[in-house]
């Protein structure tokens, strides 16, 4: 039997907690069972393209929390993006959204703000958070490290990934002896 390293055995441990973390999106309560979630996974280059772009956003945005938040890209194993085809509506009209009904809303053009296109639907946005919070939880009891993070999204969303999605949200994984998240300050 070959000799398997800390190092491989992590990486391969953390690439299966990142499918796991993707299963626990899709099967995470949906309002009205109606799944509209959308899942990717990054490792390597194409993990790093989001890095690259959250620094350039920290640049033209004079935001110092994107290049902490690309630092902490950079350094992760890989990267699960969550986003939400919030533009359906469920029927309810609610109002929440801001619109009176839900054909009002299904009528409206999407406006595009700085990082996404709304309105969304408040029970969509439900959706993603529950999505998300279920899969950092399976993170959590597997002993991954992660971070649920918005900054990581708007750089994926600019790129291109989930593009069926109009809000898209990043959760950086990773194995060390402490948690790259926590205090992001990476051990010395």
């Amino acid at each position: 039997m070959p000799i398997i390293t800390s190092k491989d055995a992590e990486m391969d441990g953390v690439l299966h907690a990142a499918e796991l973390m993707m299963i626990s999106c899709r099967t995470a309560p949906k309002a009205y069972g109606v799944d509209d979630i959308e899942t990717a996974l990054l490792t390597g280059n194409e993990k790093d393209k989001i890095a690259t772009e959250m620094d350039r956003m920290a640049e033209e945005r004079k935001i110092d929390g994107f290049n902490r938040d690309a630092d902490n890209v950079k350094r992760s194993e890989a990267l699960i993006l969550v986003g939400i085809k919030g533009r359906k509506s469920l029927g309810l009209s609610c109002g929440a959204c801001g619109h009176s009904t839900c054909q009002e809303f299904d009528a409206a053009a999407p406006v595009a703000g700085l990082d996404y296109e709304g309105p969304t639907c408040v029970f969509k946005a439900f959706d993603l958070g529950v999505a998300l919070s279920s899969a950092a939880k399976v993170a959590s009891y597997l002993s991954v490290d992660n971070r649920i993070m918005y900054r990581v999204g708007t750089a994926a969303k600019r790129l291109g990934y989930l593009s069926g999605s109009n809000v898209v949200i990043g959760i950086p994984i990773s194995a060390h002896g402490k948690s790259i998240y926590f205090d992001r300050k990476w051990p010395k």
